[in-house]
């Protein structure tokens, strides 16, 4: 809708909403930069303070999408004129211990009456505006990174179905409340031509905005692609989101499937993901040294592809 309205012309916007990326990016002189995102959703755990961890690991991945280093965060809260005091409470702590492991400052933040709950946050970090990190700028040969499992988004069905067994839960959880802090600061070392965060719109709708902001087409394997515990049993138990319906009508077009590919994997492609993990296109010849350095890290990347020059399809998914 923004892309509907007057358009403004300011060049010291660096990233703007053109081509859908993580954050803006904002010049304030020649060495540094604002980085600004947003984001809130209803809980989808029921523990209040995992709820504040995840609204507050999901916000803070924009940051680190675009290669910035959170610094300050506004609250956004809206909850019922008669819920529990104390449940706020809970989701507010689970937020601010996230920030803290983030380095980031709780400032202040707005909250309003509404009948259902939803909790995020405001994030502004900084960033050298040499070293801005979006999601164009892939270029054919690089090799392409994924640093978490899919599967947040089938599972957190299931959870709100009361039907997810424990150790999804947990699998699940353990994804959505692990910062990409680390990640993105092993990224920062290497020669990364394009980065995004797998979120919302699926691993195949966050495929599509590399490549058409990069203006090249992506391969990646299914069959190298990790899911979470769980994942799996929830396609075929039919745990499907809305979101995930909504993202495969949308993108599916632009994706060419290879034969033996099942159709649950094929359905795993368009999760949307909460906090998910980093897809990072590198130049070929740091592909292993990045992901080896990655797992040493502590992070489970793992290469799922490579960049293709332009052409159709988009995106190709090989078994």
């Amino acid at each position: 809708m923004l892309g509907k309205l007057a358009r403004q012309h300011d060049p010291n916007v660096l990233v703007g909403f053109d081509h859908a990326d993580d954050a803006g990016v904002y010049r304030l002189g020649p060495d540094t930069a604002l980085v600004q995102t947003v984001d809130f959703f209803t809980p989808i755990v029921d523990d209040p303070y995992t709820f504040g961890q995840i609204a507050a690991t999901n916000s803070l991945s924009d940051v680190y999408a675009m290669g910035g280093r959170p610094l300050t965060s506004l609250a956004m809260v809206c909850f019922p004129e008669k819920g529990e005091l104390a449940v706020l409470e809970r989701i507010l702590a689970g937020g601010l211990s996230k920030m803290m492991e983030a380095g980031c400052t709780v400032i202040g933040g707005h909250s309003i009456r509404d009948d259902e709950t939803k909790f995020g946050y405001s994030v502004t970090g900084v960033v050298d505006p040499a070293r801005v990190l979006t999601n164009g700028g892939a270029r054919a040969g690089d090799r392409l990174l994924f640093t978490k499992s899919l599967g947040t988004g089938v599972i957190s069905t299931a959870i709100k179905k009361g039907v997810a067994k424990q150790a999804w839960i947990d699998a699940a959880v353990a994804s959505m409340t692990t910062l990409n802090k680390t990640a993105a600061e092993v990224i920062a070392k290497f020669a990364v031509h394009a980065l995004t965060d797998v979120t919302g719109f699926g691993m195949i709708g966050h495929a599509r905005e590399m490549a058409l902001a990069s203006k090249v087409s992506l391969r990646v394997y299914a069959r190298r692609i990790s899911l979470l515990e769980g994942a799996l049993d929830c396609v075929r138990a039919g745990h499907i989101p809305g979101g995930l319906k909504a993202n495969r009508e949308f993108a599916e077009c632009v994706a060419g499937f290879e034969d033996g590919i099942s159709e649950e994997m094929k359905t795993m492609l368009f999760d949307p993901q909460t906090a998910g993990g980093l897809l990072v296109a590198v130049a070929a010849e740091d592909g292993v040294e990045l992901t080896r350095a990655l797992n040493a890290a502590g992070v489970p990347a793992v290469e799922i592809g490579e960049v293709l020059a332009e052409g159709k399809p988009l995106i190709e998914v090989s078994a």
